[in-house]
């Protein structure tokens, strides 16, 4: 059995502790973008309110008659008058500011989310290094127990979300995906810490690459619709309440994509999460059965993991084929997730069985993940 280089372990502890520091900022800054959001708002509308006419006179142009706009619109402003009056009270009222394609209408300045998306990838290499260091200075996969599953799939969440950056301005998601992992990362520092091993024989398999992985990668795509999920279900309640005054309640939210736009991307990325979750269920019971001798066994962990399988099942068939839609979509999404966080903490902690997680305090066993 090879050494452990406990050098290379001291560095990867200190790189994922740097990562996390700075994975705080960028989630202050995400969060000074939203509170600063009103003035991005104003300088998105007198662009839009600039571009107004151009689009009319295109519309007429090609043979489209301009809209009327009496009754809702405000009458145009006298000639050599601003437009940042009417003009833009009519675009903070009859017009969204993003499509339901999550494209803005404008050209979004937003400095310091831009800031805090630089300091997401900076933290998210300095995490991959660490990551990365850790397994190699144990020669094995870097998630043989609970601290470094939920560092890697900190990262992962990290990661995803930059990825989606490169396609969609899904900036709006920072405060909540910067979170999210600050969380997942102070767990498993302050939760779940647990020294550099070698694993458990039972780990020691070629299962624990495939079936981990994809199971961490699928808990990175539902950890993205969960905080798509809860958007939702803010920006549907604003949309349902447009009067003026509910409206600038929140303003960031018209920031934020359509709810029906915010509940497809949703259903897509979860529909992606489902395909993976399957092959971790279809794996892990092919790994139980050259590890136990049987597939299945009703053992606590192999329950859970197949009540979130059911879970996001009866998303996918109620959203595609019953209609369900709206709020009630968002709410089995985020149960779906809760069923996933109650898996991998109270499950693992809890309830000692075959699939306890090794690297706990107090657990039983160490045995195979699922």
């Amino acid at each position: 059995m090879p050494s452990i280089n406990l050098q290379l372990a001291s560095y990867s502890d200190l790189f994922m502790l740097i990562a996390a520091f700075i994975y705080v900022a960028a989630f202050i800054l995400f969060t000074l973008d939203v509170a600063t959001s009103s003035t991005t708002i104003r300088n998105l509308e007198s662009e839009l309110a600039r571009q107004r006419p151009r689009r009319e006179m295109a519309g007429a142009g090609v043979g489209r008659p301009v809209p009327d706009t009496a009754g809702d619109h405000p009458p145009a402003a006298p000639a050599g008058r601003a437009q940042s009056g009417s003009s833009a009270t009519a675009i903070q009222l009859n017009e969204e500011l993003v499509n339901d394609d999550m494209d803005y209408l404008g050209t979004v300045r937003r400095p310091v989310a831009n800031v805090a998306v630089a300091l997401m990838v900076i933290g998210a290499l300095l995490h991959a290094f660490a990551v990365i260091a850790r397994g190699v200075a144990a020669s094995r996969v870097p998630w043989g127990n609970m601290y470094e599953f939920l560092t890697t799939g900190a990262m992962l969440v990290a990661v995803v979300y930059l990825l989606f950056l490169i396609r969609k301005d899904i900036r709006f998601l920072g405060t909540f995906v910067s979170g999210l992992v600050v969380v997942m990362m102070a767990a498993a520092t302050m939760g779940f810490p647990t020294p550099i091993a070698h694993l458990q024989p039972a780990l020691q398999s070629p299962w624990i690459i495939i079936h981990v992985s994809v199971a961490v990668l699928a808990s990175a795509l539902f950890t993205l619709t969960f905080a798509m999920s809860v958007l939702q279900l803010i920006q549907h309640r604003r949309e349902a309440a447009m009067s003026v005054e509910k409206a600038r309640i929140r303003p960031f939210l018209r920031m934020v994509p359509p709810a029906l736009s915010l509940e497809n991307w949703s259903y897509r990325i979860n529909a992606v999460g489902f395909v993976m979750w399957t092959f971790t269920l279809i794996a892990g019971a092919i790994w139980a059965e050259a590890a136990w001798g049987r597939y299945w066994g009703w053992d606590t962990k192999e329950v859970w993991t197949f009540v979130v399988w059911v879970v996001y099942a009866g998303y996918l068939h109620a959203r595609a084929t019953r209609g369900w839609t709206g709020e009630r979509a968002a709410w089995l999404s985020i149960i779906g997730y809760a069923c996933i966080v109650f898996n991998f903490t109270i499950v693992n902690t809890y309830f000692p069985g075959l699939h306890s997680y090794a690297g706990i305090p107090g657990a039983e066993t160490a045995e195979v993940y699922r």
